[in-house]
């Protein structure tokens, strides 16, 4: 849980029916994210599969963490309501745009080197 101080890619994903809102920043180096926190604001359900998401996805190459579904977090919780899974499953999104934002600052890098 936190934030890291200047990551290679952050998201905020916000639900759509109701005020959970998930942070992610994760930090990226060889192809593998190395580091991933999260900050979120909503129910117990959000902050779990926050959670649970971030220790999914930590160690793993960006490919592997960018397939992350709902479904797998909330299987790897045990199973989650399904009325939640809409509101409060937003980590994998945030964490697929957080790898975006990651792609798109690599672009500018290289671009502007180029």
């Amino acid at each position: 849980m936190g934030n890291l101080a200047e990551p290679s890619g952050k998201a905020i994903v916000k639900s759509p029916v109701d005020s959970d809102t998930v942070l992610i920043t994760l930090r990226i180096g060889q192809g593998l994210i190395r580091d991933v926190k999260f900050k979120c604001m909503g129910c117990a359900v959000a902050i779990a599969c926050s959670s649970m998401a971030t220790e999914m996805v930590l160690g793993k190459s960006v490919e592997e963490a960018s397939r992350i579904s709902e479904q797998a977090v909330a299987d790897a919780l045990g199973g989650i309501p399904e009325y939640k899974m809409r509101c409060s499953n937003l980590a994998p999104e945030a964490i697929r745009r957080a790898i975006e934002d990651w792609r798109s600052r690599l672009s500018e890098e290289t671009g502007a080197a180029g």
